[in-house]
């Protein structure tokens, strides 16, 4: 078991490491024209993603993520991680990195992954993980993770970039501002409008 655990860390870093983030043409750059001389350990740390999240939310999950914003090391670095904490049958919705393929690491429960492919397609690749085993989500592609246990769900995930952005799908399409028109939901997804009403009213 534990060699396959660290086979798959080895591959994630692999993974990592085969970016699609420009190549750094230095060292490291913590700040914008900073002096390299100036720049300590704490830079490149973070401690947290080993404690799980409370979920006290309608889907019941809680993402811990360690981008640039919150690593100033990893600015040109080309890699980001973060920590997904999910309750019983709880999910981390359907949602998208557009720049950015992510693999994740099952650090404890049961989870069912998956991944659709685009249009005209639109399949959907799904698996059920259990502690120790690994996924990965092209980047780009709608992806989803749900806790099918009884107990709480953690994993962790490396992403190939340094800031590989999320676009949760019912976030976006239901919750932008200004709303979009009844109208087109309608006609996109088939339904009366007020049905569509009720959903954004949610976001």
């Amino acid at each position: 078991m534990a060699k396959r655990v660290l086979l798959i860390c080895f591959l994630g870093l692999v993974f990592a490491f085969a970016s699609a983030d420009h190549s750094p043409l230095q060292d490291f750059c913590v700040a914008q024209a900073g002096n390299p001389k100036t720049v300590q350990a704490n830079d490149f740390s973070f401690s947290g993603l080993h404690l799980p999240e409370n979920t006290p939310n309608p889907v019941g999950s809680e993402v811990t993520p360690e981008t640039v914003t919150h690593l100033a090391g990893l600015k040109t670095l080309g890699i980001s991680m973060v920590r997904i904490d999910i309750a019983p049958w709880g999910i981390n919705p359907p949602h998208t990195h557009s720049r950015a393929t992510e693999i994740w690491l099952v650090l404890e429960g049961t989870l069912e992954v998956g991944f659709i492919t685009s249009n005209p397609d639109n399949r959907l690749n799904s698996k059920i993980l259990q502690k120790g085993d690994a996924f990965v989500s092209p980047q780009g592609l709608i992806h989803y993770q749900r806790n099918i246990g009884f107990g709480n769900a953690g994993t962790v995930a490396a992403l190939g970039s340094q800031n590989p952005g999320v676009i949760t799908i019912a976030n976006v399409v239901f919750g932008s501002m200004p709303d979009i028109s009844k109208d087109i939901f309608a006609k996109a997804f088939q339904v009366d409008k007020t049905i569509v009403g009720k959903i954004q009213s949610k976001f």
